[in-house]
C-alpha cells in the first residue's frame, strides 16, 4: 500500500455567505462564490502549498461547490503535477434549499443547544450525516491508496466541518471531542503527517472553544 507521506486539507476562502448571510434567500449554497479578500486568502494558502510539494505529484479531491473550485484554481498547481477529482460527499452540511435568514438564525440557536453533533436541520442534515458520507469517502481514499503509484501527497479541498468530521473519523475522536472544537479559518489548512511508525500526526490542533464534556469513558 502507498501511503502518502500527508494529507492536506483545506477550507475554502471567504464567500458571498460568510459575509452576508441573506445572500441564501437569493442563491443556492453551491453557487455561492469567493470574495475578492477569499481570492487573495487562497492565493497566500497556494504559495504554502507549492512550497510544501515541491515538484511532488499530488491527488485532489475538491467538493463540488464553486467557492472550492475556486479556492483549487486560486492554488496555482502545477496541471502536470496534480490528478483532480470532484467528490460529491465533500460537499458543505446541507441546510435545505432556499433559505430563509431568520429561520436559519433560530435553528443555529437550537443547534446551540442541541449540539452540533446531533441536531438536524430542517430538509438538511445534521452533523452526524455528514460524519456518515464523509466516512464512506475516507474508505475509499484508503482504497485509493493500494495502487502502487498512488502520489506522495493527497489534497482535499472542503468546508470547515468536514475537515473537523474528516479527522474525528480519522483520529477517531468521540463526539464530545468533536463538539468541542471550532471549526479552521477561511482557506486555514490542517496537514496529516506520516510518521516513521506508520501512524499520521496533526501538524496542528484545532482551536477548542471549550473542554470536551463527554457522557463517560470511552478510548
Amino acid at each position: 500500500m502507498a501511503r502518502p507521506r500527508r494529507i492536506v486539507l483545506v477550507r475554502h476562502g471567504e464567500s458571498t455567505g460568510n459575509i452576508d448571510d441573506s445572500v441564501y434567500e437569493r442563491e443556492p449554497d453551491h453557487a455561492l462564490a469567493l470574495t475578492e479578500r477569499g481570492w487573495r486568502q487562497a492565493e497566500d494558502t497556494g504559495r504554502r502549498l507549492r512550497e510544501l510539494f515541491g515538484r511532488e505529484r499530488v491527488s485532489v479531491y475538491v467538493s463540488p461547490y464553486r467557492r472550492t473550485h475556486q479556492t483549487l484554481s486560486a492554488f496555482g498547481l502545477d496541471p502536470g503535477l496534480i490528478r483532480v477529482r470532484e467528490e460529491p460527499r465533500l460537499r458543505e452540511q446541507d441546510w435545505g434549499n432556499w433559505q430563509d435568514r431568520d429561520d436559519v438564525r433560530l435553528q443555529k440557536a437550537y443547534r446551540d443547544a442541541y449540539g452540533h453533533f446531533f441536531y438536524r436541520f430542517a430538509q438538511g442534515e445534521s452533523g452526524a450525516d455528514v460524519y456518515d458520507r464523509v466516512g464512506g469517502f475516507l474508505e475509499s481514499l484508503f482504497r485509493s491508496f493500494e495502487a502502487p503509484d498512488h502520489p506522495p501527497n493527497v489534497l482535499i479541498v472542503t468546508h470547515g466541518l468536514a475537515m473537523r468530521l474528516f479527522c474525528m473519523r480519522w483520529f477517531h475522536w468521540t463526539v464530545a471531542e468533536f463538539e468541542s472544537l471550532s471549526n479552521p479559518g477561511n482557506a486555514e489548512m490542517r496537514v496529516l503527517v506520516l510518521g516513521e511508525n506508520g501512524k499520521y500526526t496533526l501538524d496542528r490542533p484545532f482551536e477548542r472553544w471549550r473542554d470536551p464534556e463527554p457522557y463517560g469513558i470511552t478510548g
